[in-house]
C-alpha cells in the first residue's frame, strides 16, 4: 500500500492506525507536497517524515517538489479560503500523482494521511480517492482515525515523539490569509540577504529538528519547550548623507519611531555616536569590530557575512548594557559631521519559540 504523507503530525498516527489495521500490507510512505512554501519549511516538514517514518519502520519515498507547476493549477484561486476550490485542485495533484507513482511501484492499493488533518475536507478527499480507484482498480483505503477520542491520541503521539507541529497548513496562499485574520507579521517569509538565521524563522527551527534527530540518535534525555520572547524582524533601512545612500548594517531590535528621523551627531564617546534625535547610535566598522572582536574590513563585508543572531544582541548588550533596548545602532564605513537622514522600518512583537532543554 502506498500512503501519500503530507506531515508527520498528521502522519505519525495515522500510520500506526493502518500498521494495525493491514498487518501482512508492505506500507511505503511517499511524501508529496508540491504546496508547501517556503523550500526551507518543505524540508523541515520532510525532515520530521523521514523521522517519523524511521521510528515506526516504514519506507519512506520523497516526491518531486514542482511548486511551479503546482502555482500553475491554482492560478486564480489565491484568495478562495480553506478547504475551498484551491483546495480541492491541491487534493487532486497529490492524489493524482500519488496513484500514479503506486502504479508504478506495483501496488494495489492507496490511501492519504490528509484524512486525519483537521483543516482538510474528507468528503471531498473520499470522492477524489474513489474516482481514482474507478479509473485504476486500485483500492482506496478511506479511513476515518478521528472518530472517538482519535484526535486527543494524535495529539498525545505528537508529544511523545516530539513531532514538529507546524502553525500553517503549507501553502502561501493559506499562511496569507491567516496571519491577516491574525494581524500578525508573516515572518515565515522573510530571508535576509546575508542569510542570517533569525529568531523563531523557519530555518531556525529546521536546525533544532536537526538537533532532535541527532539526540534521538545518541539516546541523550532531552525536551522540547516553548518559550515567550520579543521578536524583531527589520523590513528595510536607509541612511542618506549629503543625499548620498551610505553602506549601513542596522543591529537587531533597532527601531525608531514613525520609522524616520534626521539630526546630527551631538556627542561621542568611546567610539559611540549619539545623534540629537531619536536615540539612535552610530558607529564605525573599526568600533563595530572592537566590540564584536571581529576583522570586517567594511560594512559591505558585514551585511553579507554577518554575525549569528545571538552574538550580534551580545554586541547590542555591550553597547547599550541592555540587550533589548530598542534604540536604533547604525554600523557606518566611517562617520562624517553632516546631518543624517535615517529611515528603520522594523516590528517588534511578542512571540513563542522553542527551545531544546
Amino acid at each position: 500500500m502506498l500512503v501519500h504523507i503530507c506531515c508527520a503530525v498528521d502522519s505519525h498516527y495515522f500510520l500506526e492506525r493502518i500498521k494495525e489495521e493491514f498487518p501482512q500490507e508492505e506500507l511505503v510512505g511517499y511524501f508529496y507536497d508540491p504546496n508547501i512554501h517556503p523550500y526551507s519549511e518543505y524540508r523541515l516538514r520532510y525532515l520530521d517524515v523521514e523521522y517519523s517514518c524511521k521510528k515506526l519502520g516504514i519506507k519512506l519515498i520523497e516526491g518531486a517538489y514542482n511548486l511551479e507547476e503546482w502555482l500553475k493549477k491554482v492560478k486564480g484561486m489565491e484568495h478562495l479560503p480553506e478547504k475551498g476550490d484551491r483546495c480541492t485542485v491541491c487534493y487532486d495533484d497529490r492524489l493524482d500523482t500519488t496513484v500514479q507513482k503506486a502504479v508504478e511501484l506495483g501496488h494495489n492499493k492507496f490511501t492519504t494521511t490528509l484524512l486525519i488533518s483537521p483543516k482538510k475536507s474528507q468528503e471531498k478527499l473520499e470522492k477524489i480517492g474513489n474516482n481514482l480507484s474507478s479509473l485504476t482498480g486500485l483500492e482506496f483505503i478511506y479511513r476515518d482515525y478521528k472518530a472517538g477520542n482519535g484526535a486527543e491520541i494524535q495529539g498525545q503521539k505528537v508529544k511523545e515523539n516530539s513531532l514538529y507541529r507546524q502553525n500553517y497548513c503549507g501553502c502561501l496562499f493559506g499562511l496569507s490569509a491567516q496571519r491577516e485574520a491574525q494581524d500578525k507579521i508573516m515572518d515565515e517569509m522573510f530571508n535576509p540577504i546575508s542569510n542570517q538565521i533569525l529568531p523563531e524563522s523557519i530555518e531556525e527551527r529546521l536546525e533544532l529538528y536537526k538537533k532532535r534527530n541527532e539526540l534521538e540518535e545518541t539516546g541523550a534525555d532531552y525536551k522540547i519547550i516553548k518559550q515567550r520572547f520579543l521578536n524583531y524582524r527589520l523590513l528595510g533601512a536607509k541612511v542618506i548623507v549629503a543625499k548620498q545612500v551610505l553602506p549601513s548594517y542596522i543591529l537587531c531590535y533597532s527601531t525608531i519611531n514613525r520609522n524616520k528621523t534626521n539630526g546630527r551627531i551631538e556627542y561621542s564617546k568611546d567610539g559611540i555616536n549619539y545623534l540629537n534625535r531619536d536615540e539612535v547610535k552610530i558607529l564605525d566598522i573599526t568600533t563595530f569590530n572592537h566590540f564584536a572582536n571581529t576583522s570586517y574590513s567594511n560594512v559591505k563585508e558585514l551585511m553579507y557575512n554577518p554575525l549569528d543572531f545571538k552574538q550580534e544582541l551580545e554586541v547590542r548588550n555591550q553597547i547599550l548594557k541592555n540587550p533589548y533596548d530598542l534604540s536604533a545602532i547604525i554600523i557606518l564605513d566611517e562617520i562624517k559631521n553632516e546631518k543624517y537622514e535615517i529611515e528603520i522600518n522594523s516590528e517588534t512583537y511578542e512571540d513563542i519559540r522553542e527551545e531544546i532543554i
